[in-house]
Protein backbone atom coordinates (compact mmCIF):
# COMPACT_ATOMS: atom_id res chain seq x y z
CA UNK A 1 0.00 0.00 0.00
CA UNK A 2 1.17 3.69 -0.68
CA UNK A 3 2.27 6.07 1.84
CA UNK A 4 -0.56 8.42 -0.13
CA UNK A 5 -3.67 5.80 0.09
CA UNK A 6 -2.38 4.62 3.61
CA UNK A 7 -2.77 8.43 4.83
CA UNK A 8 -6.25 8.70 2.95
CA UNK A 9 -7.63 5.78 4.16
CA UNK A 10 -6.38 5.98 7.76
CA UNK A 11 -7.78 9.23 7.51
CA UNK A 12 -11.13 8.49 6.07
CA UNK A 13 -11.38 5.46 8.82
CA UNK A 14 -10.41 8.07 11.72
CA UNK A 15 -12.99 10.90 10.78
CA UNK A 16 -16.18 7.93 10.76
CA UNK A 17 -14.55 6.66 14.27
CA UNK A 18 -14.62 10.46 15.38
CA UNK A 19 -18.05 11.21 13.83
CA UNK A 20 -17.54 14.68 14.08
CA UNK A 21 -21.44 15.31 12.75
CA UNK A 22 -22.59 12.38 14.90
CA UNK A 23 -21.21 14.70 18.18
CA UNK A 24 -22.45 17.86 16.87
CA UNK A 25 -25.98 17.29 18.89
CA UNK A 26 -23.90 16.16 22.06
CA UNK A 27 -21.22 18.91 21.94
CA UNK A 28 -24.15 21.80 21.51
CA UNK A 29 -26.08 20.02 23.98
CA UNK A 30 -23.03 20.45 26.30
CA UNK A 31 -22.03 23.72 25.07
CA UNK A 32 -25.78 25.42 25.21
CA UNK A 33 -24.94 27.90 28.16
CA UNK A 34 -21.49 28.91 27.28
CA UNK A 35 -20.90 32.07 25.78
CA UNK A 36 -20.25 31.55 21.40
CA UNK A 37 -16.27 32.92 22.59
CA UNK A 38 -16.21 30.63 25.05
CA UNK A 39 -17.58 27.29 23.06
CA UNK A 40 -14.24 28.09 20.47
CA UNK A 41 -12.35 27.79 23.05
CA UNK A 42 -13.40 24.98 24.58
CA UNK A 43 -13.69 22.73 21.22
CA UNK A 44 -9.93 23.96 20.37
CA UNK A 45 -8.78 22.98 24.16
CA UNK A 46 -11.37 19.63 24.37
CA UNK A 47 -9.89 19.00 20.65
CA UNK A 48 -6.11 19.10 21.92
CA UNK A 49 -6.60 17.05 24.61
CA UNK A 50 -7.81 14.44 22.61
CA UNK A 51 -5.32 14.47 20.31
CA UNK A 52 -2.64 14.03 22.68
CA UNK A 53 -4.54 11.24 24.29
CA UNK A 54 -4.86 9.77 20.81
CA UNK A 55 -1.30 10.73 20.03
CA UNK A 56 0.30 9.14 22.80
CA UNK A 57 -1.87 5.88 22.23
CA UNK A 58 -0.16 5.99 18.87
CA UNK A 59 3.17 6.71 19.52
CA UNK A 60 3.25 4.30 22.62
CA UNK A 61 1.09 1.72 21.56
CA UNK A 62 3.64 -1.02 20.03
CA UNK A 63 5.89 -1.09 23.22
CA UNK A 64 2.06 -1.23 25.24
CA UNK A 65 1.48 -4.35 22.80
CA UNK A 66 4.69 -5.75 23.26
CA UNK A 67 4.85 -5.34 27.19
CA UNK A 68 1.35 -7.05 27.20
CA UNK A 69 2.11 -10.09 25.05
CA UNK A 70 -0.49 -9.31 22.64
CA UNK A 71 -0.55 -10.28 18.82
CA UNK A 72 -2.10 -7.67 16.42
CA UNK A 73 -4.92 -10.34 15.38
CA UNK A 74 -6.07 -10.24 19.16
CA UNK A 75 -6.30 -6.12 18.73
CA UNK A 76 -7.62 -6.59 15.08
CA UNK A 77 -10.95 -8.22 16.69
CA UNK A 78 -10.93 -6.25 20.17
CA UNK A 79 -11.32 -3.39 18.16
CA UNK A 80 -13.45 -5.04 15.75
CA UNK A 81 -15.64 -6.13 18.30
CA UNK A 82 -15.60 -2.32 19.84
CA UNK A 83 -16.39 -0.63 16.79
CA UNK A 84 -19.51 -2.68 15.96
CA UNK A 85 -20.48 -1.83 19.09
CA UNK A 86 -20.37 1.45 18.34
CA UNK A 87 -21.73 1.47 15.06
CA UNK A 88 -24.40 -0.44 16.53
CA UNK A 89 -25.16 2.96 18.99
CA UNK A 90 -24.76 5.69 16.01
CA UNK A 91 -27.26 3.47 14.00
CA UNK A 92 -29.88 2.82 16.76
CA UNK A 93 -29.80 5.60 19.49
CA UNK A 94 -30.05 9.07 20.12
CA UNK A 95 -26.65 11.50 20.33
CA UNK A 96 -28.48 13.91 22.70
CA UNK A 97 -29.11 11.13 25.40
CA UNK A 98 -25.53 10.39 25.81
CA UNK A 99 -24.44 12.88 28.56
CA UNK A 100 -26.36 14.72 30.90
CA UNK A 101 -25.75 18.17 30.46
CA UNK A 102 -26.36 19.50 33.84
CA UNK A 103 -23.39 21.40 35.58
CA UNK A 104 -21.36 21.34 32.17
CA UNK A 105 -20.96 25.20 32.26
CA UNK A 106 -17.51 24.45 31.29
CA UNK A 107 -16.42 20.73 30.87
CA UNK A 108 -12.98 19.97 31.03
CA UNK A 109 -11.83 16.69 29.72
CA UNK A 110 -15.01 15.07 30.28
CA UNK A 111 -17.12 14.33 28.23
CA UNK A 112 -16.19 16.37 25.17
CA UNK A 113 -12.47 15.22 24.91
CA UNK A 114 -12.96 11.84 26.53
CA UNK A 115 -14.82 10.04 25.55
CA UNK A 116 -16.53 11.75 22.86
CA UNK A 117 -13.51 12.29 20.51
CA UNK A 118 -10.87 9.83 21.88
CA UNK A 119 -13.51 7.37 23.23
CA UNK A 120 -12.64 3.24 23.23
CA UNK A 121 -13.10 3.13 19.08
CA UNK A 122 -10.71 5.40 18.38
CA UNK A 123 -8.62 4.58 21.48
CA UNK A 124 -8.59 1.11 19.94
CA UNK A 125 -7.98 2.10 16.28
CA UNK A 126 -4.89 4.49 16.91
CA UNK A 127 -3.59 1.07 19.00
CA UNK A 128 -4.21 -0.83 16.17
CA UNK A 129 -2.25 1.79 13.81
CA UNK A 130 0.95 1.66 16.11
CA UNK A 131 1.64 -1.60 15.26
CA UNK A 132 3.49 -0.32 11.94
CA UNK A 133 6.69 1.30 12.32
CA UNK A 134 8.82 4.57 10.73
CA UNK A 135 7.23 6.15 8.00
CA UNK A 136 3.75 4.04 8.10
CA UNK A 137 3.45 5.25 11.58
CA UNK A 138 4.63 9.27 10.06
CA UNK A 139 1.66 8.51 7.52
CA UNK A 140 -1.04 7.98 9.91
CA UNK A 141 0.22 9.97 12.35
CA UNK A 142 -0.31 12.91 9.99
CA UNK A 143 -3.64 11.70 9.26
CA UNK A 144 -4.61 11.43 13.06
CA UNK A 145 -3.89 15.32 13.17
CA UNK A 146 -5.88 15.99 9.96
CA UNK A 147 -8.32 14.31 11.10
CA UNK A 148 -8.53 15.67 14.77
CA UNK A 149 -8.20 19.27 12.47
CA UNK A 150 -11.10 18.72 10.30
CA UNK A 151 -13.24 17.51 13.47
CA UNK A 152 -12.58 20.38 15.53
CA UNK A 153 -13.38 22.76 12.47
CA UNK A 154 -17.09 21.00 11.97
CA UNK A 155 -17.58 21.37 15.85
CA UNK A 156 -16.26 25.11 15.33
CA UNK A 157 -19.50 26.05 13.46
CA UNK A 158 -21.83 22.78 14.65
CA UNK A 159 -24.20 25.52 15.37
CA UNK A 160 -24.28 27.35 11.81
CA UNK A 161 -24.25 23.38 10.58
CA UNK A 162 -27.36 22.51 12.35
CA UNK A 163 -28.93 25.58 11.55
CA UNK A 164 -28.15 25.21 7.97
CA UNK A 165 -29.18 21.65 7.22
CA UNK A 166 -31.69 20.58 9.97
CA UNK A 167 -31.56 18.17 12.51
CA UNK A 168 -32.88 15.55 9.55
CA UNK A 169 -29.82 15.88 7.45
CA UNK A 170 -27.73 15.36 10.52
CA UNK A 171 -29.13 12.59 12.28
CA UNK A 172 -29.19 10.40 8.23
CA UNK A 173 -25.65 11.61 8.10
CA UNK A 174 -25.09 9.93 11.51
CA UNK A 175 -26.77 6.98 10.43
CA UNK A 176 -25.17 6.38 7.44
CA UNK A 177 -21.37 7.02 9.43
CA UNK A 178 -22.82 4.71 11.19
CA UNK A 179 -23.46 1.93 8.61
CA UNK A 180 -20.09 2.63 6.79
CA UNK A 181 -18.11 1.98 10.53
CA UNK A 182 -20.39 -1.26 11.16
CA UNK A 183 -18.65 -2.62 7.88
CA UNK A 184 -15.51 -1.76 8.38
CA UNK A 185 -15.41 -3.40 11.88
CA UNK A 186 -16.57 -6.70 10.64
CA UNK A 187 -13.97 -6.30 8.02
CA UNK A 188 -11.60 -5.43 10.67
CA UNK A 189 -13.14 -8.51 12.93
CA UNK A 190 -13.03 -11.09 10.04
CA UNK A 191 -9.23 -9.72 9.07
CA UNK A 192 -8.40 -9.86 13.16
CA UNK A 193 -9.87 -14.25 12.83
CA UNK A 194 -8.00 -14.85 9.51
CA UNK A 195 -4.76 -13.60 10.71
CA UNK A 196 -4.91 -14.99 14.07
CA UNK A 197 -5.24 -18.36 12.34
CA UNK A 198 -2.57 -18.32 9.58
CA UNK A 199 -0.43 -17.64 11.96
CA UNK A 200 -0.47 -20.28 14.40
Amino acid sequence: MSPTHDFWSTLILLLLILDPFGNMPVFLAVTRQVPPRRRAWITLRESAIAYLVLLAFMAGGRRFLELLGLRQASLQVAGGVILLLVAIKMIFSSAETMFDERDLRDPLIFPLAIPLLAGPSALAAVLLFSSAGGSVLAVRIGALSAAVAITAALLLVAEQLARLLGDAVMRAAEKLMGLIVSAIAVNMLLEGVRSYFLLR
